[in-house]
């Protein structure tokens, strides 16, 4: 058997053919023992924590947990056919029993080791009073965007038992399918990258309107950060209540700011987010991923998240030494390699994983999937990851 070596300390992989007929065999296995077993009896039978939990927390697990961030709908036919009978974004993200449905359905055939809700940052803001549609082809669309303090005030905090009840229907439900087989996972906006899309209207390539608002009003601005800040922390604690064991803090557009900006209009917020939220849920492990990180790696430590999501332009090792050992790291395969061979895949997981060491990674990608991936090559990254042994 052939064996690549992971570090000097002897943690190792299978080799790749051996960890697909394992995974392959274990998954067959693991189907025909579920045979004629009701989903009570599956549940009591799943005692251990989700090894993501146990791997954040630095425990020794066999081999680095794995989910995809963005799982389900640009890849999965059968997320396309439900999108066939429901066109409308906000129709599928705001319905409980869909919510539901497509979050499970990476989990029915890859068995990931994280569910992550099907929802969207953006969710939130019909509740804060501020009025917005998700257009195909499009994307997001704010109807009246605030530019004044006028404006700002008239933002409710936001209260998501009223306004989003089918978010914490939809966890409890997942909590109850998955059981311990995985972590179930919620998400949130950052405040920054929330207020980028509601100054600027939606989606920006350049973010004129909110660096505009920063350097001639930065007092509109922070009292806009803040009402975001209170209202995520009240949605955190929210979803953790029913059911999220983790939640991703998304800041996606924060490396659009310079460091000195970045440590006045994101870092803070960030800081008093994990901070508040750690008064009440201490053991609830949050993620920070904000996409072209590699400049803000250490002020992204500096937040007290659990996690720092690293994307595919910081080399995992690097990205490790920078952010020190005692925080957890998640990705950060390029999503653009599952388009290349099963070989290719097979090479760039193993060398994430060896730059990552044996403790407190999660292997993701270092973004959401991209359009088109091959449904076949996801099947073969799961299997991959999953056959993986330290």
């Amino acid at each position: 058997m052939s064996i690549l070596q992971l570090s000097s300390s002897s943690l190792s992989f299978l080799s790749p053919r051996k960890s697909l007929s394992s995974s392959s065999k274990s998954s067959r296995t693991i189907r025909s023992s579920l045979e004629g077993t009701t989903v009570t009896e599956r549940k009591v039978s799943a005692t251990t924590e989700p090894l993501l939990l146990r791997a954040v927390k630095g425990e020794v697990v066999d081999r680095p947990p794995v989910w995809l961030m963005r799982q389900a709908g640009r890849y999965m036919k059968s997320y396309q056919t439900l999108c066939e009978k429901y066109p409308s974004f906000r129709d599928r993200s705001e319905n409980a029993d869909l919510v539901v449905e497509i979050s499970l359905q990476p989990w029915k055939v890859f068995k990931p080791d994280g569910v992550i809700l099907f929802s969207d940052i953006l969710t939130p803001l019909s509740g804060m009073n501020i009025p917005f549609d998700i257009v195909k082809g499009k994307g997001p669309i704010i109807f009246n965007p605030p530019q004044s303090a006028a404006d700002v005030s008239q933002v409710r905090e936001f209260v998501p038992e009223e306004s989003v009840p089918y978010v914490g229907e939809a966890l409890k439900r997942l909590r109850n399918e998955v059981g311990n087989e995985a972590a179930v996972l919620g998400f949130v906006g950052a405040p920054f990258t929330l207020s980028s899309y509601v100054i600027e209207g939606g989606s920006s390539k350049n973010f004129t309107q909110i660096k505009r608002l920063a350097f001639s009003q930065p007092k509109v601005l922070h009292a806009l950060l803040q009402r975001f800040t209170t209202s995520m922390i009240t949605y955190i604690r929210y979803q953790a209540d029913s059911g999220a064991q983790a939640v991703q803090i998304f800041d996606s557009w924060a490396t659009e700011l310079s460091p000195v900006d970045f440590e006045e209009f994101s870092l803070p917020y960030l800081q008093q987010i994990v901070e508040t939220v750690k008064q009440t849920h201490p053991n609830l492990p949050l993620i920070l991923y904000a996409s072209g990180s590699g400049g803000l790696l250490e002020r992204l430590a500096r937040t007290g998240v659990d996690v720092v999501s690293l994307d595919w332009t910081v080399d995992m090792a690097e990205g490790r030494d920078r952010l020190g050992r005692d925080i957890a790291v998640q990705g950060n395969v390029d999503p653009g390699v599952l388009f290349g061979s099963k070989e290719f895949i097979t090479s760039r997981i193993e060398d994430t994983v060896k730059k990552a060491g044996r403790d407190k990674h999660i292997l993701n990608l270092g973004h959401g999937i991209k359009v088109g991936t091959p449904e076949e090559n996801v099947a073969h990254f799961f299997e991959v990851a999953q056959g993986i042994r330290y």
